[in-house]
C-alpha cells in the first residue's frame, strides 16, 4: 500500500482523534509527524512552560506509536518549506491534519495545500478542535452570530448523537508505516530549558467536579474549576468525550464549552478582530498607556489585593482563575485605560492554556470592545468582587502574603476617580 502523512498539531493525542482516524481508515499507511513551528518557537522565551508540556506530552504519543513498531516522525522548521519536501522525499500520497482556524494557520495551511495541489497530492483538514466550526452555526440568512446566546441556543439545537460520535483512531494502529524508534529532539536542543518544578494539571475528566461547577467556579479559592482548558488548547483530551459528560453533569460547563467554539467561530470569520475592536469605534479610544502603571499591573502591585492575587497566579504558573481573569482584565483597560491590546500580549505569553480566540475575545469582552461584550459603563469593582469571591481573603493571601502589612503597596489609582475618568473617555469616542 501506498503511504501518507498525518500531521498532529492541536491533537496531541491517539485516542478518539478524527483526523488520524481518517487517515488510518483511508487505505494507506500511515506515518505521523509532528512539526516545531520555528514561526512560533522563535517569538517565545526558552523557559516557555508551554514548550514543556507539548515535549512531554509527544514523549507519551511517539512511545505509544513505537508500541505498534511505528513513531511520531518530529522534525524542527517551517511547515511550508518542510512539508513539501518530506512529502515528495518519502512518496507519500496524501497529507491529513485536524483544522485550525486561526488566521497564521489558515494562511499557512492555505500555502500548503496549494504547494501540494500543483504536485496533484491532497491536504484534507478534518474538524477535531471544536464541535461546530466554520459555517456550522448561522443564523437564518446565512450570516454568522455574534451574540453568544442565540448562537448558544442554535448550537443546542443541532447537537445530536452523530456530532458526538467517538472516531476509535487507537483500534486502527496496524496501519500505521513501521519503522525504527527515534529519540525525541531535547528541550536543550530546541533552545529551551527544562524546569523540573513545572507542574501540569491532570488529563483525567472529573465528572464529580463538573457536578460542582456552577457553585464553586467563581470561587477562586476552591478547586471549582476543571482545569482541563490546557489540554483542550493542546488537544490532549477530546473535545467530544468533554462535551458528552458536561451534558450529563453540568449544563454550566457546557455553555463555557459553547463559548470556546463560538469565540473560534469568530476568529474565523473576522480574523480582523485579533488586532482591531470588534466594534470599529472603540478603537477610537483615547488611552492613558501609562508604562509603570502597566508594569504594576503585570507584577501584581497595583494595591488592589485581588488584581495583584490573579496577576501573580499567573507569572508563577501560568494559570489564572478565570473569573480573576475578568477582574485583571477590567481593570487593566477601564481602571487604567491601558489598551486591551497590551493585555491580551501579557497574556500570551505567559498563559499555559492561551488560546488566540479565547484570549482575543475575553480581552475584548473586558474592554467593551467585543461581540457581545460587557456594556462599556459596566466597571467591575475590585473591592466588591473581592467581597463577593474571596471574603476570607484565601486566595489573596496565598499569592500576596503582604497584602495588610506595611511592605503592600498604595492603590496606584484612585477607584471612583478611574470610573469616572472611563466612562467619560469612552463616551467622547462613541460619540464621535
Amino acid at each position: 500500500m501506498k503511504k501518507i502523512l498525518f500531521w498532529h498539531r492541536r491533537d496531541l493525542r491517539i485516542h478518539d482523534n478524527k483526523g488520524l482516524h481518517k487517515a488510518l481508515t483511508s487505505g494507506y499507511f500511515v506515518q505521523p509527524i509532528f512539526i516545531f513551528d520555528t514561526n512560533i518557537l522563535d517569538k517565545l522565551p526558552p523557559n516557555d512552560r508551554r514548550i514543556q508540556f507539548i515535549h512531554r506530552e509527544l514523549l507519551i504519543i511517539k512511545k505509544k506509536y513505537q508500541e505498534h513498531n511505528s513513531d511520531l516522525l518530529v522534525l524542527v522548521g517551517d511547515p511550508r518549506e518542510l512539508l513539501p519536501k518530506i512529502m515528495d522525499e518519502g512518496l507519500y500520497a496524501a497529507l491529513y491534519t485536524n483544522r485550525d482556524y486561526e488566521p497564521y494557520a489558515k494562511e499557512r495551511d492555505s500555502k500548503i495545500f496549494n504547494l501540494l495541489s500543483d504536485v496533484s497530492k491532497p491536504f484534507y483538514g478534518v474538524k477535531d478542535h471544536v464541535i461546530f466550526e466554520k459555517e456550522e452555526v448561522l443564523k437564518d440568512d446565512g450570516k454568522p452570530y455574534t451574540v453568544f446566546t442565540p448562537y448558544s441556543k442554535k448550537w443546542k439545537s443541532k447537537l445530536c448523537k452523530e456530532t458526538l460520535e467517538y472516531a476509535p483512531s487507537e483500534e486502527n494502529l496496524s496501519n500505521l508505516v513501521k519503522c525504527e524508534a527515534q529519540p525525541l529532539i531535547s528541550l536543550k536542543e530546541l533552545g529551551f530549558v527544562e524546569n523540573e518544578e513545572n507542574t501540569f494539571p491532570k488529563k483525567e475528566i472529573m465528572s464529580e467536579r463538573l457536578t460542582d461547577y456552577a457553585q464553586l467556579r467563581d470561587i477562586p479559592s476552591e478547586n471549582g474549576t476543571s482545569r482541563l482548558s490546557v489540554h483542550l488548547r493542546f488537544g490532549t483530551i477530546s473535545i467530544r468525550e468533554l462535551a458528552k459528560v458536561a451534558m450529563k453533569t453540568s449544563e454550566a460547563f457546557l455553555n463555557e464549552l459553547i463559548w470556546r467554539d463560538f469565540y473560534q467561530m469568530i476568529i474565523y470569520h473576522f480574523p480582523e478582530s485579533v488586532s482591531r475592536a470588534f466594534k470599529p469605534k472603540y478603537d477610537l479610544v483615547e488611552w492613558e498607556n501609562n508604562e509603570n502603571q502597566f508594569n504594576a499591573w503585570c507584577e501584581g502591585k497595583t494595591g488592589y489585593p485581588l488584581v495583584d492575587a490573579g496577576m501573580r497566579e499567573l507569572n508563577q504558573t501560568g494559570f489564572m482563575h478565570n473569573r480573576v481573569r475578568m477582574v485583571v482584565a477590567s481593570f487593566l483597560t477601564k481602571h487604567l485605560l491601558i489598551d486591551w491590546r497590551w493585555g491580551e500580549a501579557y497574556f500570551a505569553e505567559k498563559l499555559l492554556d492561551f488560546e488566540l480566540a479565547s484570549n482575543v475575545g475575553g480581552w475584548q469582552w473586558a474592554a467593551s470592545s467585543g461581540c457581545d461584550a460587557a456594556p462599556y459603563f459596566r466597571v467591575f469593582n475590585p473591592y466588591s468582587q473581592q467581597e463577593k469571591f474571596d471574603k476570607s481573603l484565601k486566595y489573596i493571601k496565598k499569592w500576596v502574603p503582604e497584602y495588610g502589612t506595611g511592605d503592600y503597596p498604595e492603590p496606584i489609582v484612585e477607584h471612583t476617580f478611574a470610573r469616572n475618568r472611563v466612562l467619560d473617555r469612552y463616551k467622547k469616542a462613541l460619540i464621535n
